[in-house]
This record gives structure tokens, C-alpha cells and sequence, in this order.
């Protein structure tokens, strides 16, 4: 790949150049991890997996629907139990 460039913000953020997101699959989420030695840094990709997919992963089945009427009574009855005299 050819060698690319970026340039330092005054807030110090970089830019990675789009060849580099695209050979290394980067995405918003990805994690990237930082060396430095002598007068050369290094930069690698962590992982694989963006906060997107493991949200996926996760949470793969759509909640259960529920009708209005279940919900008005779930919080009658979260109101009677907060509410209920000892």
C-alpha cells in the first residue's frame, strides 16, 4: 500500500486516510492502538468488531410487542406497588 498522509488538528485529532479505512475494514466504533519507537509510530486495528455489530450480537431478537392497554397496566400496577401503604 502507499505510504499516506494526514495532518494534525490543533485539538491534536488525525484523520485516517480512506485507502487505510478501507485495506483495515475501519469503521465508526473501530478501536485502533498506538505505538511509538524512536522517531516512528505504528498504528493497528484492535479488534474487528465495531460497537454496531456487538450491539447485533446482543440484542438480536426484537423486544415482544406490546399493546397500550399492557402497557397503561404495567404502570398501574408499578404506581399501586410504589405507592401502597405497609
Amino acid at each position: 500500500m502507499k505510504l499516506s498522509q494526514s495532518t494534525i488538528t490543533a485539538q491534536g485529532q488525525v484523520s485516517v486516510p480512506v485507502e487505510v479505512r478501507r485495506h483495515l475494514a475501519l469503521v465508526p466504533g473501530s478501536v485502533l492502538e498506538w505505538g511509538a519507537e524512536q522517531d516512528r509510530v505504528t498504528v493497528r486495528r484492535v479488534g474487528s468488531h465495531s460497537s454496531e455489530a456487538l450491539h447485533r450480537a446482543l440484542f438480536q431478537q426484537e423486544p415482544p410487542a406490546r399493546s397500550l392497554e399492557d402497557l397503561k397496566n404495567g404502570i398501574r400496577q408499578q404506581v399501586r406497588a410504589r405507592h401502597a401503604r405497609h
